[in-house]
C-alpha cells in the first residue's frame, strides 16, 4: 500500500473525534504501536489512516506519515486498521505552507466569483495578501482587514445563491478566498478553502465528476506542498 498519513493535535491527540492521545516518535525511531482495535468498523472502532488523495478532506494541524497492520477495511474516503503506529512527523506541514495551499485553492476558483461579479476585486485581494501574509510581508491589521471585504464579498454575493448553480458557484468562491485570509487557524483556512473551492467548481456543472476533479488538483497541490510522493 502506499504511504499513509494520521492527522492529529499538536499534542498527539486525537483531532478529528474521539478520545486519547497516540504514542508519538522519538527521535529516528517510529511511535509505539497502539493498542489492538477489533472488530474494525469505519467511524466507530478501529484506527482512521489515509492515503494522499484522501489527505484532503482530513487536514488539520499535524501531519503524520503512519502505518497500519492487521485486520483492514478501506471506506473510500479513509482506511481503517486493527493496528497503527506513527513514523514522522511531516514538517513540510506549517502555517506558511497551510496558508498558500488555501491561497491557491481559492485562486483556482476566483474566475467562477470574477465572472460572475465583474469589478469586485475583493477576494482577488485576500488572496494575495493571504500569500503576503504567509511570507511575513503583510501585518496582522493589514491581513483582518482584507479579511473583512472578502467576507463581505461573500456576503453580498449570497443573495444570488438562491439564483441558480452560476450564483451558488460565485458565492462558493468568494467564501474560499475568505477563508484563504482568514484569522483563525492556517489548517482550518485550509480546510474550508478547499472545500469552498470544490463547492464552487461543482456549482454549475456534474456534482461527482467535477468535485473529484478538483480534489484531485487539490491534491496535485498539497503534494507539492508537503514534498512527498504521491
Amino acid at each position: 500500500m502506499t504511504n499513509l498519513y494520521k492527522v492529529l493535535g499538536h499534542d498527539g491527540a486525537l483531532h478529528h473525534g474521539g478520545t486519547g492521545t497516540w504514542h508519538q516518535p522519538h527521535g529516528k525511531r517510529p511511535g509505539k504501536w497502539m493498542p489492538t482495535i477489533t472488530p474494525v468498523v469505519p467511524c466507530l472502532s478501529g484506527y482512521h489512516l489515509c492515503t494522499i488523495d484522501q489527505l484532503v478532506g482530513w487536514l488539520g494541524p499535524v501531519i503524520w506519515v503512519a502505518e497500519g497492520r492487521g485486520e483492514h477495511v478501506d471506506h473510500g474516503d479513509k482506511h481503517v486498521f486493527a493496528q497503527a503506529r506513527l513514523l514522522h512527523r511531516l514538517d513540510t506541514w506549517d502555517e506558511r505552507t497551510a496558508r498558500l495551499f488555501a491561497a491557491d485553492c481559492a485562486e483556482h476558483v476566483l474566475p467562477i466569483f470574477e465572472k460572475a461579479h465583474p469589478g469586485d476585486d475583493r477576494p482577488r485581494k485576500a488572496i494575495e495578501v493571504a500569500r503576503r501574509f504567509a511570507h511575513d510581508e503583510a501585518t496582522p491589521q493589514e491581513r483582518d482587514a482584507i479579511w473583512t471585504g472578502a467576507w463581505f464579498a461573500a456576503r453580498d454575493a449570497t443573495w444570488a445563491a438562491t439564483r441558480g448553480a452560476v450564483g451558488g458557484a460565485a458565492w462558493a468562491a468568494a467564501w474560499a478566498a475568505t477563508w484563504a485570509a482568514a484569522r483563525a487557524e492556517t489548517w482550518a483556512a485550509a480546510r474550508a478553502a478547499t472545500r469552498g473551492a470544490a463547492r464552487a467548481a461543482v456549482g454549475a456543472a456534474a456534482w461527482d465528476a467535477t468535485w473529484d476533479a478538483e480534489r484531485t488538483w487539490q491534491t496535485t497541490r498539497l503534494t507539492h506542498y508537503l514534498e512527498v510522493t504521491p
